[in-house]
């Protein structure tokens, strides 16, 4: 249809690069639709955006961006998520780690192993309770660990950190105020270490560079060799940390 009416044949899909992902989205021309669609199907299939009549791959991709942070909350509530039940495996600084109810209505949360040696995060309380207790408990790990190396990046280019907050962020991993105050992702965490890392010095290399230019990607690679790879695996695994808690 697009063809006939002498317009540019729509692609098969687009990717939407989030700070956390990169998110593929199937397009589907539909002459008769009065309005842009997007849609998650329940097969498992990927997210899908209904193209009406008149419209075209620019307004397409608009549309996608205006909505991605609802697309990328949904993929979290698929039904293949994980929600931090006793026995769901989740990863801890990059290293899966089971979740195992201590049966005691007391304690704190603590890391150790099964008696098969296998890592696992033990926790205490109620069954019903235990998903609150394990959010809880990555969060205030989160704030210690970017906290800290925040903290050293800073101190390596001679620059103050206001304040640091930990959030839930759908669409990207941190963000630097002109103000000095940062914020983070919580989900984080789940990632390994050099790639938290890299996020705290990205956001650290923002209170000299508040821009993406070439000074401020080279600060932020001398505080974090690691910055590109670390972009790719962010790109190629961040939409995945999104599928916990």
């Amino acid at each position: 249809m697009f063809s006939r009416l002498g317009k540019k044949r729509l692609p098969e899909h687009i990717d939407i690069q989030t700070e956390t992902s990169e998110v593929r989205i199937r397009l589907r021309a539909n002459p008769r639709a009065q309005r842009y669609l997007l849609r998650l199907p329940a097969d498992s299939s990927g997210p899908v955006l209904t193209v009406p009549g008149g419209g075209n791959l620019a307004r397409a991709e608009h549309f996608a961006r205006q909505h991605i942070d609802w697309l990328v909350a949904r993929l979290q509530d698929r039904p293949d998520h994980v929600a931090f039940q006793t026995g769901d495996i989740l990863p801890l600084r990059g290293e899966d780690h089971v979740i195992v109810s201590t049966g005691k209505l007391r304690g704190l949360v603590s890391v150790g192993a099964t008696e098969d040696a296998f890592p696992a995060l033990f926790v205490p309380g109620a069954e019903d309770h235990i998903p609150r207790k394990v959010t809880t408990w990555l969060k205030a790990q989160a704030r210690a660990d970017l906290t800290d190396r925040a903290r050293i990046h800073a101190a390596a280019i001679d620059e103050k950190i206001a304040a640091i907050s930990i959030r839930d962020t759908k669409s990207r991993w941190g963000s630097c105020a002109s103000n000095g105050r940062l914020s983070f992702s919580w989900r984080l965490i789940l990632a390994p270490p050099d790639i938290l890392d890299y996020v705290a010095a990205h956001e650290v290399a923002h209170l000299r560079e508040m821009n993406h230019s070439t000074r401020f990607w080279r600060l932020c690679e001398r505080l974090a060799p690691q910055t590109p790879r670390a972009r790719v695996w962010l790109k190629e695994n961040g939409l995945h940390l999104h599928g916990f808690g």
